[in-house]
């Protein structure tokens, strides 16, 4: 890290370094690395060592960051959640206002290779997923915040239209979800459980490194919600044709050997699926378009397939009962 890097990635950088000289803490079996692993408007992350500092987003609620923070360090998701480590000086808090942004300090973990598809963890995922599901809740640090993931739907349209390019079919296919699945009524409690909120395979890391196994971080979105949303953006992946079926297989069948409660044991996902996949097809294309309006340039591949698949969507009347839609719109390859 230079001394030309901003002022909250230098201080980052800081608290990870001090913390790392703390008998107990997380530490690296190589010598010290400083490096900037996600600078983006919503969150900063550096490490230092055996440690990484985040910075969370300026609208962060600190009241639910620190629930989720206590949860994540909860003896029912050892072996499951990657738990935050303590920061330097602040008597075992577990985040601190730094450069006027929440920071937390987590243990390094090693992510998936980007350049390793055929190896990718989907089982790995799934079971964690399935663990995840099934902590029960009332057992945990509370009140529990929502999943915030029909939150970040609404904030991905939202950002198309402040591009000032609302896509029709975009808009349809939003427009066709139910209130819950665009955060504008409280999500349904019938089934709900403790839930990621934004799954994905950079959301796990081999921890300690380098081969330890798999655990799931980043816990901004943590909450209580329905669990087919956490299995939501790879389904979707898979009825854009971008998730190989085999891979899709290995993530489902992990998941239900695992007792997952989002999907039954065996027959037809869809049904149970249906609804959060619709609504992250139509938040990734969003986001998609936006980007591509605001850089003035035309969508790739991938976001071509995404809006594609959204624009199918719109076209299929929705229904909230489940079996009444028991088919994914999948992308023509």
């Amino acid at each position: 890290m230079t001394s030309s890097a901003p002022p909250l990635t230098r201080a980052l950088g800081a608290v990870a370094a001090a913390a790392s000289g703390i008998p107990g803490q997380a530490r690296a079996p190589e010598p010290a690395v400083h490096a900037v692993l996600a600078e983006r408007a919503e969150s900063t992350v550096v490490r230092s060592g055996g440690l990484v500092a985040k910075a969370h987003a300026d609208d962060t609620d600190p009241e639910a960051l620190s629930v989720r923070l206590r949860v994540a360090a909860h003896p029912l998701l050892d072996g499951i959640l990657l738990p935050p480590a303590a920061l330097p000086g602040r008597d075992g808090a577990l985040s601190a206002p730094v450069q006027g942004r929440t920071v937390t300090l987590w243990p390094y973990g090693r992510p998936v290779d980007p350049d390793e598809t055929d190896v990718a963890p989907w089982e790995d995922a799934g079971t964690l997923l399935a663990r995840l599901h099934s902590v029960p809740v009332g057992a945990l640090p509370g009140p529990l915040p929502p999943m915030r993931g029909p939150a970040k739907a609404a904030r991905g349209v939202a950002r198309m239209l402040a591009a000032g390019a609302p896509d029709p079919a975009v808009l349809a296919a939003w427009q066709g979800l139910p209130a819950w699945a665009r955060d504008e009524a409280p999500q349904p409690r019938e089934d709900a459980a403790l839930c990621h909120g934004d799954l994905h395979l950079g959301q796990l890391v081999r921890h300690p490194v380098p081969l330890g196994p798999w655990r799931l971080i980043d816990v901004d979105d943590l909450g209580l919600g329905r669990p087919a949303w956490d299995l939501a953006r790879p389904a979707m992946w898979f009825a854009a044709g971008l998730l190989d079926p085999a891979d899709w297989g290995r993530f489902l069948g992990a998941y239900r050997a695992a007792g997952g409660s989002a999907v039954p044991a065996d027959g037809d996902p869809w049904p149970h699926l249906d609804v959060a996949a619709r609504a992250l097809a139509v938040q990734t294309a969003a986001i998609a378009v936006a980007k591509a309006a605001v850089e003035d340039r035309a969508l790739d591949g991938t976001e071509q397939a995404v809006l594609d698949t959204c624009r199918r969507i719109a076209e299929v009347k929705f229904s909230p009962t489940p079996g009444e839609n028991p088919r994914p719109v999948r992308a023509r390859r």
